[in-house]
């Protein structure tokens, strides 16, 4: 399925984003990892949503499962998670996991993944690949989506918790059903999440490996030197439409990235960041209760359509007059500026094996920053797999290498 437009052409939206959205990370507290419940399954329900183009065909059974995580506002949430079992005889000793980590859907809960039907076979088709090989999929909604309180957007710890603790729910839960042995694989903000997933789990022998695409990171970087740069390239070369598309979809992804500050810090202004247009519509992220905040799609639509209305009222103006974020504002905050020097995925060595997959034209996160971090992560010893895509877009890239991907799992954690 091709990207929508306004993902194509990204350079700075998605990564701006991520830069500001990272920012709410810095709250976490080590302390949190000591977490000891009783009780860390809850229940489950059946999935009633696998139909369309791309519903997954070799599940036996697809669940939604609740159970208990540690919240980054210090407190046990309940979060969610959809659970894939796999067709055939379980193996003997029973069978391992694959973490599905997703892209950004939004903060509020009729974002969440659980929520939906699949709408590209990004997932749905390795998902089928996997489960054909014998493996269970877990996809974590994360913490505060299709559950009470806001989605902490790109937080670190957060996201790399609700993979943990849905992995202990499940071993929990199957016991015997389970070997115990887990992968994860992630793209965009999820390519984030197992960076994550892979520094939190680093003491869990269980723990096998991680394949990132297109993992965001460099950030600070990114939103200082790439991103003002690539909308004026884009203005300069006559593509108002297409800056246009970008300038919307990096405002919706701050948006949610303020809002989701509110997950541990609840009375921070995240209008601020924004003029007093723009705030009308970065509102709408959150809604009226942090439930119910609108999806990425419609708030990308909203800020594309307050654009446009911006310019035709003003025609000697670019898109990059846009009263948009608030860049003073955004550089004295204090709570971002922190996180900003706090947050950085793959900072350590990584533990376990790591596949690392990225397309040369992705548009949202820019080959040489990953490249950056792969260099990086070799230097300091760990067992990287890098998968340059030549030519491959942001959502492309993990749809080409999925045979690499799948035999990349298979060679680390057979399947039985």
């Amino acid at each position: 399925m091709k990207a929508p437009f306004f993902t194509r052409h990204l350079l700075a939206a998605a990564i701006f984003s991520s830069v500001l959205g990272l920012s709410a990370c810095g709250s976490d507290s080590d302390s949190s990892d000591s977490y000891q419940n009783s009780r860390v399954y809850l229940s489950e329900t059946t999935y009633s949503l696998n139909q369309g183009d791309y519903q997954v065909t070799n599940a036996n059974s697809i669940k939604v499962m609740s159970y208990n995580m540690p919240g980054v506002a210090g407190k046990n949430v309940k979060a969610t998670a959809m659970v894939m079992t796999p067709k055939g005889e379980k193996p003997k000793d029973g069978w391992r996991m694959v973490v599905w980590a997703h892209g950004t859907v939004g903060v509020g809960d009729s974002c969440a993944p659980s929520k939906n039907g699949f709408t590209n076979n990004r997932f749905s088709a390795m998902a089928d690949q996997l489960l054909a090989e014998g493996y269970m999929i877990v996809a974590p909604d994360y913490e505060g989506l299709g559950t009470q309180g806001i989605h902490p957007y790109l937080n670190l710890g957060s996201e790399a918790r609700s993979a943990i603790y849905a992995v202990n729910a499940l071993k929990e839960h199957y016991k015997t059903d389970i070997q115990g042995n887990w992968m994860s694989v992630g793209q965009s903000q999820g390519g984030h999440a197992v960076l994550g997933i892979s520094e939190y789990a680093a003491n869990d022998a269980s723990y096998k490996g991680t394949v990132a695409g297109a993992p965001a990171s460099s950030l600070g970087y990114i939103i200082t030197q790439v991103a003002p740069s690539a909308l004026q390239d884009l203005v300069n070369k006559g593509q108002q439409e297409v800056a246009i598309e970008a300038y919307a979809e990096l405002l919706a992804y701050a948006a949610y990235t303020a809002v989701g500050i509110k997950a541990y810090q609840p009375d921070f202004d995240y209008q601020s960041l924004f003029s007093e247009r723009a705030a009308k519509v970065a509102v709408n992220a959150e809604g009226t209760t942090g439930d119910n905040g609108i999806c990425l799609t419609d708030l990308h639509d909203q800020f594309a359509a307050d654009i446009r209305n911006y310019l035709r009222s003003n025609p000697n103006q670019t898109v990059l007059n846009y009263p948009g974020l608030d860049t003073a504002e955004f550089a004295s905050n204090q709570t971002l500026q922190k996180f900003l020097a706090y947050t950085q995925p793959a900072t350590k060595k990584l533990n376990t094996p790591t596949m690392i997959i990225q397309g040369t034209l992705d548009l949202a996160v820019p080959f040489p920053v990953t490249q950056s971090l792969v260099e990086a992560q070799v230097k300091l010893g760990s067992n990287i797999n890098f998968q340059p895509v030549v030519g491959a877009s942001h959502t492309q890239a993990i749809v080409t290498k999925r045979p690499e991907l799948v035999a990349f799992i298979k060679k680390y954690m057979p399947a039985q």
